[in-house]
């Protein structure tokens, strides 16, 4: 059975400690400040335009996961922020990063008209950038970025 990405509606109906232990034995605390931003209402995806997926096991067992906001840092409209994104150790390599990184895309495109992304990461650099990411885009607090096309409609 294939994995399944969807839409994380509310953080605390989901087991996500096993991702949170793994990446803070890997010396990441983003997805503690995922945990905890969410209980205490600072962070939800809840606003317009932003989302949280994550990618679900066969059993159900929460194997990645990644969000999308409005940037906090940015003074410009229209720029979505990539976070928290990350795949458990066993799940890497399989081509879910890429896929989950695809449907954040997809769902922003619409809402925003670039996303952005910031990491200290050698591997999460090499990640982005093979995804269509500029990097050294020399802002603060952005590493990456991503200008999403405009499609006019013509109707």
């Amino acid at each position: 059975m294939p994995m399944e990405i969807r839409e994380i509606e509310d953080l605390r109906e989901v087991d996500a400690m096993g991702l949170v232990e793994e990446s803070e034995a890997e010396g990441y605390r983003f997805l503690r400040r995922l945990v905890d931003q969410y209980e205490d209402g600072s962070n939800r995806f809840g606003e317009q335009g932003e989302v949280l997926y994550g990618v679900f096991d066969p059993h159900g067992k929460l194997v990645a996961i990644g969000g999308l906001n409005r940037d906090p840092y940015s003074t410009k409209e229209g720029i979505g922020r990539l976070r928290r994104l990350y795949i458990a150790d066993a799940a890497r390599r399989e081509g879910l990063g890429t896929k989950l990184l695809q449907a954040i895309i997809d769902f922003a495109k619409g809402q925003f008209s670039e996303l952005v992304v910031r990491t200290d990461s050698a591997s999460a650099d090499a990640f982005y950038r093979a995804n269509g990411f500029s990097g050294d885009v020399g802002l603060p607090d952005v590493t990456h970025r991503l200008v999403l096309e405009q499609h006019a409609t013509n109707k």
